[in-house]
């Protein structure tokens, strides 16, 4: 699986936020195995001006399937991390149920 983050200038996306997304995506993921070939993180700050919000961090993943359309999830957190984790937590269940549609039901 090739993993992938994208931040905006206002967001951490340095080494130790994408070793901590690759760490939390392959927990998750492993159970889909070669299914998830590719995850795009992107990160950005949604309100870089007022800092008024307590979501202030927005993470968006992306995952490509092997067979079927790309899957698409969003959280929105205080802490990239926490976006990061909320999202992943989505993903998790998102690609289960495209999983589980194209399945039959004698193969689950």
């Amino acid at each position: 699986m090739q993993i992938s983050l994208h931040a905006d200038p206002h967001t951490d996306g340095g080494q130790r936020m994408l070793d901590h997304f690759t760490v939390v995506l392959k927990a998750a993921m492993e159970r889909y195995g070669e299914r998830v070939t590719r995850v795009e993180a992107h990160l950005s700050d949604v309100h870089v001006q007022a800092r008024s919000s307590d979501d202030n961090i927005h993470c968006t993943l992306d995952a490509h399937l092997v067979g079927l359309d790309p899957v698409v999830v969003k959280d929105q957190a205080g802490s990239a991390h926490q976006a990061i984790e909320g999202a992943v937590r989505k993903l998790q269940r998102a690609v289960g149920s495209e999983i589980a549609k194209h399945e039959g039901r004698g193969a689950r």
